[in-house]
């Protein structure tokens, strides 16, 4: 283990770049996990970090102590650092001051829409992406595919709102949604709160790609006609619609509840 106490450390500066700007972290193609939770189910799933860092004083936590030791175990680098050197390239308040440099994973390209997919038509908000994502991942939806409006899946705030569902995914971004669209395999259901098929009127006993659109505006009009169905998720109560998140929730798991039916 190596112990960084300068500000001015290069790799010090490298990783306060990672932390700070989403354009660095493309350059380089690799992501932060902050927390204990994340960074032990990367270890579970895909193996040892680019670089554990980890505060002085986290040391004494038995969970990262138990992390770090793992890291060690598969060569991993692992770098130590102040408290205030820490607090300043993590994103967690209040947290266990443990983070992997990891990859950023980059799926080969896929052939097309042939298995159960979703598919986020500029979903903007970095919670509701990662809340997707979690239940995709807890639904046994295998692919995600994200328009070039849709937040950026490997931010931190996707990948804590997340809780290691990217893991388990094959995610690829800044897809043109249309072309993937027309090509498909299989049946492809746009949600919309103005559409005339209701969600547990369908069939949904198959491999099935779902489209969910911007907070706001919803599906875009291009997409809603060349999906296979439009489908409302139908509600109680005088509000309009329900959060694209929650929506998502609904549709993977009503496809799953059919499924072991």
């Amino acid at each position: 283990m190596k112990t960084v106490t300068s500000r001015d450390n290069p790799f010090y500066k490298d990783l306060k770049q990672l932390a700070t700007s989403s354009q660095a972290r493309r350059k380089a193609g690799q992501s932060l996990l902050d927390g204990v939770h994340l960074c032990q189910t990367w270890l579970d799933l895909r193996g040892a970090p680019l670089h554990c860092v980890v505060s002085d004083t986290a040391l004494a936590n038995a969970e990262v102590a138990a992390v770090v030791a793992r890291c060690e175990a598969l060569h991993a680098p692992v770098t130590a650092l102040p408290e205030a050197l820490f607090n300043a390239v993590s994103q967690v308040e209040h947290g266990v001051h443990l983070l992997f440099v990891v990859a950023t994973p980059q799926p080969a390209k896929a052939a097309g829409l042939a298995v159960s997919s979703v598919l986020l038509d500029g979903v903007q908000d970095p919670g509701n992406v990662g809340s997707i994502l979690r239940s995709a991942a807890a639904a046994g939806i295998q692919q995600v595919y994200c328009s070039p409006g849709t937040a950026f899946c490997w931010s931190p705030k996707v990948l804590r709102a997340a809780m290691g569902a990217h893991f388990v995914l094959d995610i690829f971004e800044n897809v043109e949604l249309a072309p993937l669209v027309r090509g498909s395999a299989i049946p492809v259901l746009a949600t919309s709160g103005y559409a005339s098929e209701r969600l547990y009127a369908l069939d949904l006993r198959r491999p099935l790609a779902w489209v969910l659109g911007h907070e706001g505006q919803g599906v875009s009009q291009e997409l809603l006609e060349l999906a296979t169905h439009r489908v409302a998720v139908p509600h109680a109560g005088q509000v309009e619609s329900l959060n694209v998140a929650a929506c998502a929730a609904v549709c993977f798991f009503e496809q799953l509840r059919q499924l072991q039916a």
